[in-house]
């Protein structure tokens, strides 16, 4: 490694722990809450009813405590949750008595569906009690399945599927769930007694969030640190801890240019195996990825690349581990990208070139903890085709946690998924944080990473490094973010939006909360940022860009106005031409322009919800409008429709040119366990008018069945105005089904 990042931080202050029945936590020095899971062995029937004596008897966890609106507070209305366990489960109850239950709201149904326009309940559980990683579950009364998994004490996968279940009812008294997790789904260590655990409750027509730990403005409810524990957790058993998943997939094309129609089917299998209670290994064979969502369309106005998110399970799983120093610290909401993101392991390089699928043949992948020691090494063989050779593609990550949320790590990455050349990317990071930085009960990150690609042919200038520092609370939030990425750095298997700069970032916003409640403001936003990029080869700034806030008004109805005349002064130099629309060219030299944004939205908890923003003034050479409206109707429970478009309007000396993207969706969900989703979506820009139809149907948790059909359109301008003409038709299904041992 050329490149070494040197760095000094507070280390974390730890606050004493304090054992006693459940009290309330609100201030940084409280003690920490604790609550007993009482052992059953009467069975408890999951249907939402918490009749069983075993839930009249058992003691409850106790008072849950406000967060929003009113930190600290006592809640509006009073929620019973109580923790049971038997030999294969744990079971949550919780009442939320409500005294308007006619008002309860929600409209979400499907499987991992967003719960924010919802009343709802989530919960977190660190079973190593680390106070870093914790399993996330959620639900509303509709009894939605939601889960992830949090990492990095706030790092979240929310795409992570595990095997559980939920049960709801609404009575005159509020609502109820009744949930039961599988000590199988979940990973802990065999001689553990504690765990970590916490729980919200959400009421969305209030705009109130009550907590049982860590009730605090400045705590998030996926940092990990600010739960409480649950003893009683002790002689916990597993069996063999496998679970052999095979699946048949089958598969439809269309080619509208010949007619030809092609039809192919395979079976598969995927295997789950704890190796220890700590180490979990998964494993894919004659992998399909058939039932993945459909990417959502992107039009780049800019000279860098953009990014598409994972949308595979196999990759999905577990992916925190991966993660790096590079993500840096997250932006305030409206604040735009640094437009240097680094991903030195990027999953969709694996599988995908140039917008064609690489078959699989196998994927193993091992991850988890040894002691402190989190681990995680993934190895992918792809299949020979006409356009890549077979190969075997290989990632490596360690980290070693101190401290409570600290860590150090290192990654390696083996392949090139687009060439039959040896590459391979090196790197160490380094994370020190605290929740508690000075004994004020505030946050602190400090992250600092150096990279290295080594590629066929290529031998200096192919490094990355740089740190970031943030202080993100709710009053006060502010950041510092510095790296560069030399000209010949190239993860073959990552992902790099720019080379050959070095970036600054420079930010704080100041968020207070009225307490005269003046105009029903909930909490009043205001931002400064500013991002500088400096071309490393000849010392001049490519990019230098402010960004002010100057009204961003949260209300307690939900509503929120994000912008009024937002301001974002900006410099570009061009070194070379940039086509930024096809036949609008852009020539070297100096731009300068300030474009302003407005932007609202309307509550989530309405039916009819919507948003419009609107971004005007000078564009480059010229001027430019760019308008993106949202609006979205629910049904509840089972139907929404949402429609949404984003539109540029630019008038340039070098040629006008109109960017359009629209995209709309019906979601229809018959249970938490059968849900259909339909989305289409058009952008101008290439041209296609795409639909996408997915079923998903699980029979119990496990066992699923997809259906997907696929249809593409593409435009043509004729002698009679615009038509579209048919392309590609595409079906696809897939059923799997889990024995569990």
């Amino acid at each position: 490694m050329r490149a070494v990042v040197a760095a000094c931080c507070l280390p974390a202050l730890v606050v004493p722990a304090a054992s006693d029945a459940a009290p309330l936590q609100g201030a940084p020095d409280s003690p920490t809450r604790t609550a007993v899971v009482t052992a059953v062995t009467a069975p408890i029937l999951l249907d939402g009813v918490l009749d069983e004596p075993a839930w009249q008897s058992s003691p409850g966890i106790g008072e849950l405590v406000q967060r929003i609106p009113t930190e600290g507070a006592e809640a509006s209305e009073r929620t019973e949750v109580t923790l049971l366990r038997d030999a294969d489960n744990l079971y949550i109850g919780v009442m939320c008595h409500d005294s308007e239950p006619d008002r309860i709201l929600a409209s979400q149904m499907a499987r991992d569906a967003s719960l924010r326009p919802d009343d709802y309940v989530e919960l977190l559980l660190d079973t190593f009690r680390d106070q870093s990683n914790a399993f996330y579950f959620s639900t509303n009364p509709n009894g939605a399945l939601v889960d992830g998994l949090v990492f990095a004490n706030g790092e979240t996968n929310e795409d992570w599927d595990a095997i559980w279940n939920v049960a709801t009812r609404r009575s005159d008294q509020g609502w109820s769930a009744e949930f039961a997790i599988p000590f199988k789904s979940l990973n802990f260590p065999p001689d553990g007694t504690v765990w970590g655990f916490n729980i919200s409750r959400n009421i969305q027509r209030k705009f109130e969030e009550v907590r049982w730990a860590g009730a605090r403005f400045d705590a998030q409810f996926v940092q990990v640190s600010e739960a409480g524990e649950i003893t009683g957790m002790g002689g916990l058993e597993q069996g063999l801890s496998l679970d052999i998943r095979p699946f048949v997939a089958g598969r439809w094309n269309r080619r509208a240019g010949s007619g030809d129609d092609s039809l192919r089917g395979k079976p598969g299998l995927d295997l789950f195996y704890n190796v220890t209670p700590n180490l979990k290994l998964t494993a894919t064979f004659n992998t399909d990825f058939g039932e993945a969502e459909v990417d959502a369309r992107q039009i780049n106005l800019t000279r860098f690349s953009i990014f598409f998110p994972e949308k595979r399970s196999f990759f999905l799983q577990d992916a925190g581990v991966f993660n790096f120093a590079t993500t840096g610290v997250g932006q305030p909401g409206g604040i735009p990208g640094t437009g240097a993101e680094i991903f030195p392991f990027f999953s969709r390089r694996i599988g995908l070139l140039g917008g064609r699928e690489v078959p699989l043949d196998y994927g193993v992948k091992l991850t988890g903890r040894v002691g402190r020691t989190e681990v995680g090494v993934l190895n992918v063989g792809a299949r020979n085709t006409s356009f890549v050779d077979e190969q075997s593609l290989f990632v490596g990550r360690v980290r070693q946690n101190f401290w409570q949320q600290s860590y150090v790590g290192a990654l390696v990455t083996s392949g090139n998924p687009a060439l039959s050349a040896d590459a391979a990317t090196m790197g160490v990071d380094l994370r020190l944080a605290t929740s508690d930085v000075l004994g004020s009960g505030r946050n602190f990150v400090f992250n600092a990473w150096g990279l290295e690609s080594d590629n066929d042919g290529v031998s200096d200038r192919d490094a990355s490094f740089g740190f970031a520092a943030a202080f993100p609370n709710d009053r006060y939030d502010a950041q510092i973010q510095w790296r560069e990425i030399q000209e010949n750095f190239d993860p073959a298997l990552g992902f790099v939006q720019r080379r050959n700069v070095r970036m600054l970032r420079l930010g704080a916003s100041f968020n207070p909360r009225p307490k005269n409640q003046w105009l029903g403001i909930q909490q009043m936003y205001h931002d400064i940022f500013y991002t500088e990029f400096t071309r490393l080869d000849n010392g001049l700034v490519e990019s230098r860009d402010f960004y002010f806030t100057i009204v961003d008004w949260h209300f307690q109805s939900g509503d929120s106005l994000h912008s009024l005349f937002d301001v974002n002064p900006r410099y570009e130099r061009l070194f070379e031409p940039f086509e930024i629309s096809p036949g609008v060219v852009l020539p070297p030299g100096e731009y300068d322009f300030t474009p302003l944004r407005i932007f609202f939205t309307s509550a989530q908890k309405r039916r009819l919800q919507g948003s419009i923003g609107i971004t005007f003034g000078s564009f480059w050479s010229g001027d430019a409008e760019t308008v993106s409206a949202g609006l979205r109707y629910s049904a509840p429970p089972r139907l929404t429709i949402s429609v949404n478009t984003n539109q540029t309007f630019a008038r340039l000396p070098q040629g006008d040119f109109v960017a359009r993207i629209h995209r709309a969706e019906v979601n229809y969900a018959v249970s938490p366990r059968l849900s259909f989703a339909n989305l289409v979506q058009f952008d101008n820009r290439s041209g296609n008018l795409g639909f996408q139809g997915r079923v998903r149907f699980t029979l119990e948790p496990g066992n699923d069945l997809f259906f997907i059909f696929g249809q593409g359109w593409v435009q043509e301008l004729g002698e009679r105005g615009t038509d579209f003409r048919q392309q590609d038709s595409r079906l696809a299904l897939k059923a799997q089904y889990t024995f569990r041992l």
